[in-house]
């Protein structure tokens, strides 16, 4: 395998805010079956750097369910909150690009410039060239392109082309909270090119917040992965499944039941598959199901 053709390794990275739930399932097994599709690496990464979100002992239950469901990962499991050294190398190499912030979080809310796609508000760069006299760090920000410079666009697996401009919808954003957690887009970045992940496939909840990870990879100098966003499942009023939105956990008692988890998870992906008799079976359907999926939607998206 040449340098420019890198051996495929792609990882799932669930947070353990609770135990796995149908939505959840549906990000683990996209990510599997297009690494086993690609005769590639599968890890597993649990991204706990928000500590005081985590929930005792989900962890452990995600990693033994994805266990029972034959999806076993190619090496150690990695944990964020064991990591933190790696984080604050990162952010030491990129200070030229970073800056203290002071603003408390109704100040972001009373002078935001709007929204991000994702939810989040647009920092209006306050702090951007100096701390106001009397303030004090809160949050660490990373500095984005003036207009005109900040355009990151990429080519989704799924979704296709993709463009954002920086400045206007995301803004400075942060890496280092005010609670003192590393942040999530330093996190994953870092975590990403310090474990060789070539494929990246997750929910398209988080497709918002890629260019900003591709920006901050640029910044580190580390390689961009190539990306694929699945749909993400919704309940009955159109609210992305989660802990909060009352998402049940995934709890098959049997082989059986672990098929029918697996299957459901795979017609919502679009894999025209027929009820297997156990679990081998499935996953010898689903892999090559997969791979014609991909086929027909890369197509269309690079198309």
């Amino acid at each position: 395998m040449s340098l420019l053709n890198p051996p495929y390794i792609g990882r799932f990275a669930p947070s353990p805010t609770g135990p796995l739930h149908a939505g959840s399932l549906v990000a683990a097994l996209a990510s599997y079956l297009d690494a086993r599709a690609h005769h590639g690496t599968w890890l597993v990464r649990i991204e706990d750097i928000d500590e005081g979100r985590c929930v005792p002992g989900a962890a452990e239950g995600i990693l033994a369910l994805l266990e029972l469901l034959g999806m076993h990962a190619d090496g150690e499991v990695v944990w964020q909150s064991r990591r933190k050294h790696l984080y604050q190398a990162a952010a030491e190499r990129i200070v030229l690009h970073t800056y203290p912030c002071g603003c408390n979080r109704r100040e972001i809310a009373d002078s935001r410039l709007g929204f991000a796609p994702d939810g989040a508000a647009i920092y209006p760069g306050t702090c951007r060239y100096g701390l106001a006299e009397g303030r004090s760090m809160r949050s660490l920000r990373l500095r984005v392109p003036e207009p005109g410079y900040d355009v990151v666009s990429f080519t989704d697996r799924f979704a296709g082309e993709v463009t954002q401009r920086l400045s206007g919808e995301s803004g400075d954003f942060v890496l280092k909270r005010a609670d003192g957690f590393w942040a999530y887009q330093l996190a994953v970045v870092v975590d990403d090119a310090e474990q060789g992940v070539t494929d990246v496939v997750r929910g398209a909840d988080l497709l918002d917040s890629t260019p900003r990870q591709i920006f901050l990879q640029r910044v580190l100098g580390v390689p961009t992965p190539r990306y694929l966003h699945v749909p993400v499942v919704r309940n009955e009023n159109g609210e992305k499944l989660s802990k909060q939105t009352g998402a049940l956990a995934v709890a098959p008692g049997d082989e059986a039941a672990a098929v029918e988890a697996l299957l459901a998870a795979a017609r919502f992906l679009g894999l025209p598959l027929m009820r297997p008799a156990s679990l081998h079976a499935f996953w010898q359907a689903a892999i090559p199901a997969w791979s014609q999926l991909l086929a027909t939607r890369e197509g269309a998206a690079l198309g």
